[in-house]
């Protein structure tokens, strides 16, 4: 059997994340490497930040598969004084290719929202904002098998995934009743009117900020809100597209990065607050 090049591993990762998927915006597809260079071992990850990339070289990748885009803004050049230039040296000289599906993995299903939603026992019926004939686009609805509180789902969430120095923040009734969720893996408050319009009970998604969320809360009837690190949001990714690699060519060793890629380093926990306001003199 001839060897897999990084071309057919490329096929298979666009058969399951059609690049036509991706934003206008984004930049997707191989940004290093030959195309014609033969591919035994992948390592598959969230960020082609130094450490994964020192990680790749490691243990031996022929091809790095990342969602986030190492060029995702235009460069003029690529030389080693910076952390990108450093980043394309270190993974030409050690012979290591670089593919990315990013939005057009956001959008696919299965894609990003859906390995997420599997992740927290969500059953998936719908996308979140569709996208061409409905069957696709970028975070998910559904629902879990029976109704919980919302201290119980947040404890869920925190539990499914993996650990980050700030953990999981939910906004909302502790005690609200939970079956209907809404996802949406890596930032998604440009989202929340399409969460409320779902009828759903909580959004789950990253990086919420303070102005979206508090109107968001504000609104009658509006989810409850679950915030978790970007990384760890779209982590459960990673294995599914390692499983879209290993049925295209069973051949191949796939590693999946448990390299903990979060931005935030420590977490420290705020006192509880005083039962008595505040004087100012």
């Amino acid at each position: 059997m001839p060897p897999v090049t990084v071309v057919d591993a490329v096929a298979a990762l666009e058969a399951a994340y059609p690049p036509a998927l991706a934003q206008d915006w984004d930049a997707v597809g191989l940004a290093v490497g030959d195309p014609a260079e033969g591919v035994r071992r992948v390592l598959i990850a969230v960020d082609p930040l130094p450490e994964v990339i020192e990680e790749a070289v490691t243990v031996g990748a022929d091809l790095l598969v990342t969602h986030h885009p190492l060029l995702l803004r235009g460069v003029h050049g690529v030389a080693a004084t910076g952390p990108k230039g450093t980043a394309v040296h270190r993974l030409i000289r050690h012979g290591v290719a670089l593919f990315t599906a990013h939005t057009n993995a956001d959008a696919a299903r299965p894609g990003v929202s859906d390995a997420l939603a599997e992740a927290l026992g969500v059953t998936v019926e719908a996308p979140l904002a569709p996208q061409d004939d409905g069957s696709v686009g970028i975070g998910r609805i559904g629902s879990l098998s029976a109704p919980e509180s919302l201290a119980d789902f947040s404890r869920r969430v925190a539990d499914a995934l993996p650990a980050t120095a700030w953990g999981v923040r939910t906004g909302g009734d502790p005690q609200r009743t939970v079956r209907r969720v809404a996802v949406s893996g890596g930032a998604g408050d440009s989202m929340l009117h399409l969460a409320r319009a779902a009828g759903v009970d909580v959004y789950v998604t990253a990086d919420l900020r303070h102005h979206p969320a508090t109107d968001h809360l504000a609104e009658a009837g509006a989810p409850a809100l679950v915030d978790v690190a970007h990384w760890a949001s779209e982590h459960p990714w990673c294995a599914q597209a390692a499983a879209v690699l290993a049925a295209a060519a069973p051949e191949l060793e796939i590693t999946v990065s448990t390299t903990r890629t979060d931005a935030w380093s420590l977490g420290s926990p705020s006192p509880e607050p005083s039962s008595a306001g505040a004087v100012i003199s």
